[in-house]
């Protein structure tokens, strides 16, 4: 069922997906084609924030904490494993791998060697900022807005 709150925590966690993903972009190497990059992670971001983070909100302030970085973490596994599936498939269509085995395998080398990526000190203060914003913000509106 729609809420207020869900609202709130979809549109603000697909604001931080849009942010963090413009803020990866200036960590990867020049030559990476990121096409939709950003409006797909704020897409996701939308999907984490309305389902993880919006059906919780309600229960006080000291759960919208845990709401919003469980949000966060959920956003950002599931990008990690879609820009991975998506970075097989290109490797696969060049004809890397030998078989489907390994190229399944694949999809979690390339999620560790994305997220080595991630693990930069301001990306990371952005991520629990917002993943504390997200959460309070969904908590004030599924109190404001009931």
């Amino acid at each position: 069922m729609p809420t207020a709150a869900k609202l709130v925590a979809a549109l603000s966690l697909a604001a931080l997906g849009y942010l963090a993903s413009e803020m990866v972009k200036t960590l990867m190497t020049e030559r990476t084609a990121f096409g939709s990059f950003s409006l797909l992670n704020a897409g996701l971001g939308f999907l984490c924030g309305w389902i993880v983070i919006g059906s919780r909100a309600g229960r006080g302030m000291a759960a919208a904490v845990s709401n919003g970085l469980t949000g966060v973490v959920a956003l950002v596994f599931w990008a990690l494993f879609i820009q991975s599936v998506a970075e097989m498939v290109r490797l696969s269509l060049a004809r890397r791998y030998d078989s489907p085995v390994e190229a399944f395998a694949a999809i979690f080398e390339i999620m560790v060697s994305y997220g080595t990526v991630l693990l930069n000190g301001s990306l990371i203060v952005l991520l629990l900022v917002g993943a504390l914003v997200c959460g309070l913000l969904a908590e004030i509106g599924a109190r404001r807005w009931r």
